[in-house]
């Protein structure tokens, strides 16, 4: 099963899925997409579950050649995207023929792209019940790698969508994120008064020293609690600050336990935000309390149930069932005969 094959492999380009959560017990992290917002909207756009296994991209998109008829969504960071040399639209359904070569441009804000793939998604094998690739530990994926040059992508050919029309997402590409909520972390108490006021007052830049294990921020917060910790489990969002006040905020491909303290951790509802911050963007840290970061999540959750209602309750009766695949090859099949007429 070959839906589409790799002719340009882009900028750390990988397959991901929600992620492993059951197996840090193990020692294997999470992984999965890194925004987990813009992943969760290209699989609603194109009829997924939430988890089928998309492509993650940083930066710069992978080249594709399409080898079936589907349909794909693509998210996440502002890209210019072409489908066959012509300009094509994220955030909304595009529909693909066979031989068709979906390309991008630089990524011009944000940091993470996904593209999903219909009906299922990509079909990798899943180890430790996940799709995604974990590069350290040398597992998943495709051949356990990033993508490269050549690789074969197995998807299902897809020739419906229902609402195809009214699937799409307005996303506000010109709004610019400077306040990033934290709640406090297990080792809030540790710090000195003058470091927990120094994070809500003074502003942060994620550094270039930044992947899918985590960002480090370019200032540092003084002053650094000096204690020895036995390591413990990490989440996404930690904000681990070393003995010389550097602050590490863990991310999707983190260890699965840490000893440095961890003065707060960003809120579910503010991971996107974070994670797409553009390199020298200032922004700052602003404190809440935990009723207030689960009823931010919970506006979240409920906003995008309400969007993936919407494109169901749009969907309309065209003569797209069962019987479609056959007629668009009976339909191509009539077309070669009068042509050799």
């Amino acid at each position: 099963m070959i839906g589409a094959t790799v002719i340009d492999k882009g900028l750390s380009a990988s397959i991901q899925d929600l992620g492993r959560f059951r197996h840090q017990i193990e020692g294997f992290p999470t992984s999965g997409a890194i925004d987990q917002a813009a992943f969760c909207l290209a699989n609603g756009l194109v009829n997924n579950p939430v988890n089928a296994a998309a492509i993650e991209f940083c930066l710069l998109g992978p080249s594709l050649k399409f080898h079936c008829r589907t349909f794909i969504a693509i998210t996440g960071a502002v890209c210019p995207v072409f489908i066959n040399a012509q300009l094509a639209e994220e955030n909304q359904v595009l529909e693909i023929f066979e031989n068709d070569v979906l390309t991008f441009g630089p990524v011009t804000r944000g940091r993470y792209g996904y593209i999903a793939f219909a009906a299922g998604g990509l079909l990798t094998v899943p180890v430790l019940d996940s799709r995604s690739t974990t590069l350290r530990a040398g597992i998943g994926g495709l051949d356990r790698h990033l993508l490269q040059k050549g690789d074969q992508l197995p998807l299902n050919e897809c020739y419906q969508m229902p609402s195809l029309q009214s699937r799409q997402y307005a996303v506000d590409e010109k709004k610019v994120v400077t306040g990033i909520r934290v709640v406090k972390g297990p080792q809030w108490s540790l710090f000195d008064p003058a470091a927990q006021e120094n994070l809500v007052k003074q502003t942060f830049t994620v550094s270039t020293q930044a992947d899918r294990m985590g960002y480090r921020l370019t200032e540092k917060l003084l002053p650094a609690a000096q204690v020895s910790l036995l390591s413990e489990g990490t989440v996404f969002g930690n904000i681990q600050i070393t003995r010389n006040g550097q602050p590490i905020v863990l991310l999707a491909d983190r260890q699965t336990t840490g000893g440095y303290p961890v003065i707060a951790t960003i809120i579910a509802a503010d991971f996107s935000a974070f994670v797409q911050m553009p390199l020298g963007q200032k922004f700052a840290f602003t404190l809440v309390d935990l009723p207030k970061a689960q009823q931010e999540l919970l506006v979240r959750r409920q906003r995008f149930k309400r969007l993936l209602a919407s494109w169901q309750q749009a969907r309309y009766q065209f003569p797209i069932g069962p019987a479609r695949k056959a007629a668009v090859k009976i339909q191509a099949l009539l077309a070669s005969e009068n042509e050799g007429d």
